[in-house]
């Protein structure tokens, strides 16, 4: 019997296999799994430059390229402190979100809600544990 790969391995492993998984799946909009994180934000309401790095510091301490980048391309706008979707990076959030809901679903395929809401608070318990 072979000993169990550990945590670490595993949180690892999951993470680049998320990472190239949705890389692959918003590359035909020239999107980053981090632009995908700033967009899902501001699409939820309209958030300042120091709300979504500390919202997003977890993945990346800075996130101000990826918002010039969806500015730059015309699907996010400054609006005074506040950065905002447009009408086009509204149409093109609810693209990659059904993207992106698929994969999520391909992660989670075969495990019950109750397994996976049980994993998710056993990891947010021993992030706790170590805060």
């Amino acid at each position: 019997m072979t000993t169990p790969k550990p945590l670490g391995y595993w949180l690892k492993h999951l993470d680049t296999l998320i990472e190239t998984r949705f890389g692959r799946t918003l590359a035909d909009h020239g999107l980053t799994r981090r632009h995908w994180q700033v967009l899902n934000t501001i699409a939820a309401a309209p958030t300042s430059q120091e709300d979504l790095d500390r919202a997003l510091a977890p993945f990346q301490q800075d996130v101000r390229a990826e918002v010039d980048d969806l500015i730059a391309k015309g699907w996010a706008a400054r609006d005074g402190d506040l950065v905002t979707t447009t009408e086009l990076g509204r149409a093109g959030f609810d693209e990659v979100a059904a993207r992106i809901h698929t994969e999520r679903r391909r992660i989670i395929d075969g495990i019950p809600d109750e397994e996976y809401l049980r994993t998710v608070e056993t990891l947010r318990r021993m992030a706790a544990n170590l805060e």
